[in-house]
């Protein structure tokens, strides 16, 4: 018999959870009751095991009414490796050129349109000296940010 560990058993029961829902909401003090662990253990869980890469969004609300919701998405493997890579070109930092020349990029390849890329042009223009590391490091967040969202489809819902 195989023996797995809290996280995997933990992992298991909410993937149960979504096998007929795209979208399911938890209390993390409740299911670290039902699985008698602490609460971070479900915070390891799910900021290890359902990320955009692996399929899922997840999205938090703190406090007394918060809950944690957990997103199956659609992932667009042509979108997906030009958006896994340019991140880790760009985690030291990133200037305005470079924020554009990516854009642009992005434009070329039809994963971003015209007004999109406008859009986001105008974002990434931040205040202050451009050539400061805080805000290299902010741009290049933003622009990760950007590319992890462009890697999945969602349906369009009432929330």
């Amino acid at each position: 018999m195989e023996n797995k560990n809290m996280s995997d058993i933990i992992e298991e029961y909410l993937k149960e959870l979504l096998v007929n829902e795209d979208i399911i909401e938890i209390k993390r003090a409740e299911i670290a009751d039902q699985f008698n662990c602490v609460p971070s253990q479900i915070n390891y869980v799910i900021n290890t095991r359902f990320t955009i890469p692996k399929g899922y969004r997840v999205e938090s609300k703190r406090g007394g009414g918060g809950y944690i919701r957990i997103v199956k998405v659609k992932l667009i493997q042509y979108k997906t490796k030009l958006c896994e890579e340019i991140p880790e070109m760009i985690s030291n930092g990133l200037t305005e050129s470079e924020a554009f020349a990516i854009l642009n990029e992005l434009q070329d390849n039809d994963i971003i349109t015209l007004r999109e890329k406008h859009l986001l042009h105008s974002a990434f223009k931040l205040t202050g000296i451009s050539r400061s590391t805080e805000e290299k490091l902010l741009r290049a967040n933003m622009m990760i940010d950007v590319l992890e969202r462009l890697t999945y489809e969602e349906e369009e819902r009432d929330i």
